[in-house]
């Protein structure tokens, strides 16, 4: 996790996965790399925790499961999120990284699938933005999903850039 005053930009993924959970640095692995490189953002404004926040829907890494890890550990996120999301205020953009995190915040709003989410991104701005998870998978994803690269990740550029360089409120 990572928070430090009021981050205009609030990054929900799953929770940390084996070399996150060694490091304990947040999205610091392949995943993180890729989710960079979708917000066009550098290593070090990643990092500042002023201006993005990261929170996982589990704060601990929860084990191996068939095909994976585990699912988050269901009790963190209504434990700290609302506190937490009290210090973003209702400006941040919150982006939700993978199925936990959408169907935790959009609830009966989500789509059948995370594609069809991920694809109607624009009904749930401007306070939440579905993306897939940015692990490996992701590339077979993309691949099978082009205007992802082509519609999307243009406007989750620049909405993040645009918070991110807005005019702190007071």
């Amino acid at each position: 996790m990572q928070w430090a005053g009021k981050p205009r930009v609030v990054v929900v993924g799953q929770a940390p996965g084996t070399k996150v959970h060694e490091s304990g640095v947040p999205w610091d692995d392949d995943s993180g790399d890729h989710l960079r490189q979708w917000l066009g953002i550098e290593r070090e404004q990643f990092y500042d925790g002023a201006q993005l926040g990261l929170m996982p829907m589990g704060f601990c890494y929860p084990g191996k499961a068939s095909g994976g890890d585990a699912p988050p550990d269901p009790r963190c996120a209504p434990t700290w999120h609302s506190r937490l999301l009290e210090y973003a205020g209702d400006e941040a953009l919150i982006l939700l990284v993978g199925t936990f995190a959408q169907a935790y915040y959009l609830g009966k709003a989500k789509r059948r699938s995370l594609t069809e989410t991920v694809r109607a991104y624009e009904d749930f701005l401007p306070r939440y933005f579905p993306l897939p998870h940015p692990s490996w998978r992701s590339k077979i994803w993309m691949k099978n999903n082009p205007w992802f690269g082509q519609m999307v990740l243009p406007r989750l550029r620049a909405e993040v850039l645009s918070r991110l360089h807005a005019s702190p409120t007071r």
